[in-house]
This record gives C-alpha cells, sequence and structure tokens, in this order.
C-alpha cells in the first residue's frame, strides 16, 4: 500500500466519523426538541434568560447551576419578567447573590418589562443595563382578594364556614373582610414591602430612606431609572455582554454559552405557559406578590 493511499484512508475515515457524529447530533436534537450545545472551554459568558412571571424558581436556578458547572468567567441575565411571587422573586435573587459573592461578576441585561420582582431579581447585580424604554422599578407588593358575597346570594350559594381562629378565613370570597383582619394583611405587606427595599438598599448601594422614597409602585422608564439610580446605564444585549466580557478580563468578544434545555417543549407545556402568564396573578392572589400588573 502507497504512502498516498494510506493517507487517503485516513482522510476518508476521519471524513465517516465526522459524518456519523454530526447524524448522531441531529438526531439527539430531534429526539429533545432543542438545540445541542457542544461542550466550550476557554473563556465565555454565560447567559441566562428569565421571561415571564417568576411563579416558580427552580427553572432559572437550574440554568445558573448549568452555567456555574460549565466554568463561565462571567453572568449575563436577560430579564424580561413583570415579577411574580415573593418566594421565587427572593430564591433567585439569593442564588445570584451566592454566584457574585463567589467572585463571578454579573450582568443584567433588561428587555420590555423589568419590574418588581424582575427587578427584585436584578439587584445582585454588579451591573443594571436597560433600554431607554424598558418599564422597571415597580417597587413594591400586592394581595389582592375578591369579595363575591353578593353574586352567592343572587344564585342561592351560602358557606358555612368551622374554624381555629378569627383570622383562618381571612380573604373569603363569601364575606367582606374586617377591620382586624385589613389591618393584620397591611402588617404583613409592609414587612415583606421593607424586605424588597433592604434588597434594593443593598443591591445598589443606596440608603433604605432613598429607596423608600421611590418605592411606592411606581415604574420607571429605562431613562428615568438610570436617573434615580435604579439602572447602571443604557443599552442592548450586545452591550451587556461585552460589559461582562471586560468585567471578566476576556479580550476581544466574548464567546457566549447558554443553558442546555434537556427535553422537548411540548404543546402542554406552551399551553400551560400562556396560561400561567395570565392567571398566576389570580391563582396566587392569596400571596403577596412582588408583580407589575397594570391589566389589573
Amino acid at each position: 500500500m502507497t504512502r498516498r493511499t494510506v493517507i487517503w484512508a485516513w482522510l476518508i475515515g476521519a471524513a465517516a466519523v465526522l459524518a456519523i457524529f454530526l447524524m448522531t447530533l441531529v438526531a439527539i436534537e430531534s429526539i429533545l426538541g432543542e438545540h445541542v450545545s457542544l461542550p466550550s472551554y476557554g473563556a465565555r459568558v454565560g447567559l441566562v434568560r428569565v421571561q415571564g412571571v417568576l411563579a416558580d424558581a427552580e427553572p432559572v436556578i437550574q440554568d445558573l447551576r448549568q452555567m456555574e458547572s460549565a466554568g463561565v468567567q462571567a453572568l449575563v441575565l436577560r430579564v424580561e419578567s413583570p415579577g411574580g411571587g415573593v418566594a421565587a422573586s427572593q430564591e433567585i435573587h439569593d442564588y445570584l447573590t451566592r454566584i457574585k459573592d463567589s467572585g463571578i461578576p454579573i450582568v443584567v441585561s433588561m428587555g420590555a418589562v423589568a419590574a418588581s420582582g424582575g427587578y427584585y431579581i436584578s439587584c445582585p447585580a454588579d451591573s443594571i443595563i436597560a433600554n431607554p424604554g424598558t418599564l422597571t422599578g415597580s417597587i413594591g407588593v400586592i394581595m389582592s382578594f375578591s369579595n363575591l358575597e353578593e353574586l352567592f346570594g343572587k344564585i342561592g350559594v351560602d358557606f358555612e364556614v368551622i374554624k381555629s381562629g378569627k383570622f383562618k378565613d381571612t380573604g373569603s370570597w363569601s364575606r367582606p373582610m374586617t377591620d382586624e383582619e385589613r389591618a393584620m394583611l397591611q402588617a404583613t405587606i409592609d414587612d415583606i414591602h421593607s424586605q424588597f427595599v433592604e434588597a434594593v438598599a443593598s443591591g445598589r448601594g443606596m440608603t433604605t430612606e432613598d429607596v423608600a422614597a421611590i418605592a411606592d409602585g411606581r415604574i420607571f422608564s429605562g431613562r428615568q431609572a438610570l436617573e434615580a439610580g435604579l439602572v447602571d446605564d443604557l443599552g442592548t444585549l450586545e452591550d451587556a455582554i461585552a460589559t461582562a466580557g471586560r468585567m471578566a478580563g476576556i479580550a476581544g468578544e466574548p464567546r457566549i454559552q447558554e443553558p442546555v434545555k434537556s427535553r422537548r417543549l411540548t404543546l402542554l407545556d406552551l399551553l400551560t405557559n400562556a396560561a400561567s402568564q395570565v392567571l398566576e396573578p389570580d391563582a396566587g392572589s392569596r400571596g403577596a406578590l412582588y408583580l407589575y400588573n397594570p391589566a389589573k
């Protein structure tokens, strides 16, 4: 066998292995219904997207864990969220704080809306970049109830409640709220609101008095938020990625790595997610929400 024949045999073999690998990758993507990222090495910026109402912190935290495991040098959090549940917002906030304390720079890129809980989770970032027209802020807490007593009376529905204490059925649809109940709930809301104010003050290096002065639920445009000290700069997602790269000491344009989704997104998932966007505020109306929801 000549030298040329051996070289051609090696080239054909390598091409065959590469073809098999690519076909396997396509098959895996087809099964999972998601893009499969190849392992990436060297200096990278991780990009995690937070979208929609924050009903459950775990999907976001899983993405953040994946970025930590991948060994990214910096993290960009793209926030497109009006907020949501208090607990979900606080859990994401606390996890981001832990990442920041570990030495990984975090930059937030705000999209169209990054308000209430969407702003709460942004606070730990080393830098927050908003678009000039981003809707953000809405530092506040809301808890809403419905009183359907008159409707129930018209259709002949009555309720018998056995309870262990006078506050046990606070917020019942079947009767008006008492003054005592209203005062009790207001005290709870005030405490949760103070937690929001403290988180903003800590993350932004502001006094609680300065934050409290603008923490009345009002929204800000990105440009107004910059003037109020709630964001650091105006710009796009690309600007945030470039900023994160500089913070991490990455020379040139940084490579981006996003979390790999592990399963196919089904029609049921899409319908459930869409329903959560509409119904979550109602479904959680008996819980406190860090939520900007002008439809309410």
